[in-house]
């Protein structure tokens, strides 16, 4: 990204929408240039005044971000083709930083049930095997 910011970046910016290596590059910039601090001193006045763009509303009230139901029916496969195609777009390339968080904690539920589920079948064979197993 070029340190020419326009105001649908710095609006994401502020929401905290941008990918973590974009909201780095954006907080660089903000040091080095009075002009940008001023530019986005002008967006958050506008934002204070009431003054809403139905992008800005769209992004901040994540209108796109699929539901977490809808990403966990992702992570298993089960979702109609264009729904997967949809789910995918918003993860790979429009990058939703919230989307992508609840992804991870979904398969970290997904890895700690599936460890927890082993150890109860294994607890539950050892238990149904007490007094048949042969005593050397």
């Amino acid at each position: 990204m070029s340190n020419r910011y326009d105001t649908p970046e710095l609006d994401a910016y502020l929401d905290e929408a941008l990918p973590a290596e974009q909201m780095a590059e954006v907080e660089d910039a903000l040091r080095d240039s009075e002009a940008l601090r001023e530019q986005l001193k002008a967006i958050n006045g506008r934002r204070d005044a009431g003054v809403h763009s139905l992008g800005g509303i769209w992004r901040r009230h994540r209108l796109s971000c699929p539901e977490r139901s809808e990403l966990g029916s992702y992570l298993m496969g089960v979702l109609a083709d264009d729904e997967a195609a949809f789910v995918k777009f918003h993860l790979e390339v429009s990058r939703c930083r919230v989307c992508t968080a609840s992804v991870s904690d979904l398969e970290a539920e997904q890895a700690a049930g599936d460890i927890e589920e082993v150890t109860g079948r294994r607890k539950k064979y050892f238990q149904s095997s007490v007094g048949h197993l042969p005593r050397e």
